[in-house]
C-alpha cells in the first residue's frame, strides 16, 4: 500500500509551510508522496515546496481555478500511489497519523474513511471556539468529534482516504462546494463501498476564518443538506432538520413570552450556559467558553437559515440547485 497526500491549495503559502513542515516530523516507516495542486493562485506556494526538495517526496502542479473538488480529482489522477489521503492546507499533521492510519487498514481494510479534528494550544481563541462548536456532542458539529456511527461515517474532505479503486469507480469529486464530501461518501454507498471513521486518526484544523467567514460557511453548509436531501433521498435523517428546528423553536420561545409563558425560552438560556461551562472548562478560558457561545449561536443561526432557505427552494419549489444556487457549483 502507497498513501499519496492529495493537498489543493488557493492563496495559501503560509499554511503549505506549516503543513508540510508537520509532515517532515512523521513517524512512519514507509515512502509516501505528496501531491500538492495549486489551483490557480495568485499568490503560489512554489517557493515554499521548494524548501522542502528533499525532506518530503512532493509533486507541485499549477493549474487554472476550478474548485477544491476537481483540484482534488486532478491530484489523484497525477498521483502514483494506491490510496490517496486528501488534507486541507490549513491541517497540521500529528506524527503519528500515517501510522495510525495504516494500522486501522491493516486491521480492518476499508476503500474509504475519514478522522477528526482537534485545536492545538497555539490557535487563536476565536479559533478554538469555532473548532468546539464544529466538534463538540453538544452541536451538530458532533460527528467531526467522533460521535457519529464509526461504520457509517460521512468523511470530511480536510481528513479523509480514499483507495485508488474506489476513485476510479466513482470519479470522485463533484462540483458542488460545500457538500462534495458528503455527496462522494453516498454515491460510494450506492456503489457497495464502506466508508468508516479511524477515531486515532485526527488532524489539527486550524480554519482560518473569522466571524464573518464562518457564518457564511456554515450557511452554504445548511444550503447544501437539501440539495443533497433531493439527490438521495434514501439517505435524508431526521437530524439533518435539528439546526432549522433549533432556530424555529427560539422564534416560538419568543413568542410565547406574549402569553407569560418563559419555560421554553429559559431551556435555550440553560442549553448556552452548559456550552459556556462546558466549552469554558475543556479549554480552560473563560473567555473561550464565551467565544464557544457566540462560534454556537453563529452555526445554528447560520446552518438552520441556509437550510430552511434551500429547503423552500429545492424541496417545495422544486427548483434546480444549479439554478437556485448558482454560487455553490464549480463550472469544470
Amino acid at each position: 500500500m502507497v498513501f499519496s497526500l492529495i493537498i489543493p491549495v488557493y492563496n495559501r503559502p503560509d499554511e503549505v509551510d506549516e503543513l508540510l513542515e508537520s509532515l517532515t516530523k512523521s513517524d512512519y516507516n514507509e515512502a509516501f508522496e505528496i501531491v500538492l495542486i495549486e489551483d490557480g493562485s495568485s499568490i503560489p506556494c512554489k517557493s515554499v515546496v521548494m524548501k522542502y526538495q528533499g525532506k518530503l517526496n512532493i509533486s507541485y502542479y499549477f493549474k487554472p481555478n476550478s474548485g477544491p473538488g476537481d483540484s482534488r480529482n486532478f491530484g489523484m489522477i497525477k498521483a502514483i500511489g494506491n490510496y490517496f489521503i486528501i488534507f486541507d492546507s490549513d491541517c497540521i499533521i500529528p506524527s503519528n497519523y500515517l501510522t495510525e492510519v495504516r494500522k486501522e487498514l491493516d486491521r480492518e481494510y476499508v476503500d474509504c474513511f475519514g478522522g477528526p479534528d482537534k485545536a492545538l494550544d497555539s490557535f487563536s481563541d476565536i479559533q478554538k471556539a469555532i473548532n468546539f462548536a464544529m466538534t463538540s456532542f453538544l452541536t451538530t458539529g458532533g460527528i467531526r468529534g467522533g460521535s457519529e456511527k464509526i461504520d457509517k461515517f460521512q468523511p470530511r474532505s480536510f481528513n479523509m482516504g480514499i483507495s485508488k479503486k474506489a476513485f476510479e469507480a466513482s470519479n470522485g469529486f463533484g462540483n458542488i462546494h460545500p457538500g462534495e464530501d458528503p455527496d462522494l461518501s453516498i454515491r460510494l454507498w450506492n456503489l457497495g463501498f464502506e466508508t468508516r471513521l479511524f477515531p486515532k486518526a485526527f488532524v489539527y484544523h486550524k480554519r482560518r476564518i473569522d466571524w464573518e467567514k464562518f457564518s457564511i460557511q456554515v450557511n452554504k453548509f445548511g444550503k447544501a443538506r437539501p440539495i443533497l436531501n433531493s439527490w438521495y433521498p434514501e439517505h435524508n435523517k431526521l437530524t439533518f432538520f435539528f439546526p432549522a428546528f433549533f432556530m424555529l423553536g427560539l422564534l416560538l420561545a419568543f413568542l410565547l413570552l406574549i402569553f407569560n409563558f418563559d419555560i421554553l425560552l429559559q431551556i435555550y438560556f440553560v442549553y448556552f450556559i452548559i456550552i459556556f461551562l462546558t466549552s469554558g472548562i475543556s479549554n480552560k478560558s473563560v473567555k473561550i467558553g464565551y467565544l464557544s457561545v457566540i462560534a454556537v449561536w453563529k452555526q445554528f443561526y447560520g446552518y438552520g437559515t441556509g437550510f430552511l432557505e434551500s429547503f423552500v427552494k429545492i424541496i417545495l419549489l422544486k427548483r434546480k440547485p444549479q439554478e437556485a444556487f448558482p454560487y455553490m457549483f464549480f463550472k469544470l
